[in-house]
């Protein structure tokens, strides 16, 4: 293999290859499947995972300079996480479409610019789930809408106070802790974002 390899040709010598498919569980949040897959070798093996619709998160920046962030309970871990808002894409949904509604749904704010950051797997050994990252600027307070079933606290920090809880291991939310990377990297000048204004 060298360096002139075409990306697309890279690595297909370690694909699988799916002899068969099955959804042993379906739920109203996400689905198991279970597939038959053929290794490189020949031998055959059995793959369970996830399949979720995706997601979108949020880093919202507010004009003093703060960002906003949610305390949430979040029964997997059992305990109160701190995370950046986020929340699960409707069918056919775009990730801007989305990340409008639940900003406004969980922290009430409507925002002027956003800045698409692009997609990341967060468990790639047992889910396909997608989340799309995005920062929003030029926030306008209004109500919450939250669901019924939906309990949430919403708090400002500073981002500087934000990358402590992540070196100190409070936040340990995997999107939220790339978020707050790229927040570092927003207000260091490393990287230039394309912001883009869409009404609110």
């Amino acid at each position: 293999m060298t360096a002139e390899t075409p990306r697309a040709q890279q690595g297909a010598a370690l694909r699988e290859h799916t002899l068969d498919s099955e959804m042993v569980f379906r739920g109203s949040f996400l689905n198991i499947s279970r597939d038959l897959v053929r290794l490189p070798n020949g031998a055959q093996a059995q793959r369970e995972y996830i399949r979720h619709s995706g997601a979108v998160m949020i880093v919202p920046l507010l004009d003093n300079g703060n960002v906003l962030l949610e305390r949430q309970f979040r029964t997997p871990m059992q305990r109160v996480m701190i995370e950046f808002p986020a929340g699960k894409l409707d069918a056919g949904e775009s990730w801007l479409i989305c990340a409008q509604r639940e900003l406004r749904e969980e922290t009430g704010y409507s925002a002027q610019e956003w800045a698409y950051i692009g997609p990341i797997n967060n468990a790639i050994s047992y889910s396909d789930e997608v989340i799309h990252l995005a920062f929003a600027r030029g926030l306008v307070p209004g109500p919450q809408a939250l669901e019924d079933n939906e309990f949430l606290e919403v708090f400002e920090a500073a981002p500087q106070q934000a990358l402590d809880w992540v070196r100190t291991g409070q936040i340990t939310d995997v999107k939220t802790v790339i978020g707050s990377f790229w927040l570092e990297k927003l207000l260091q000048g490393t990287w230039n974002f394309d912001w883009q204004r869409v009404p609110a």
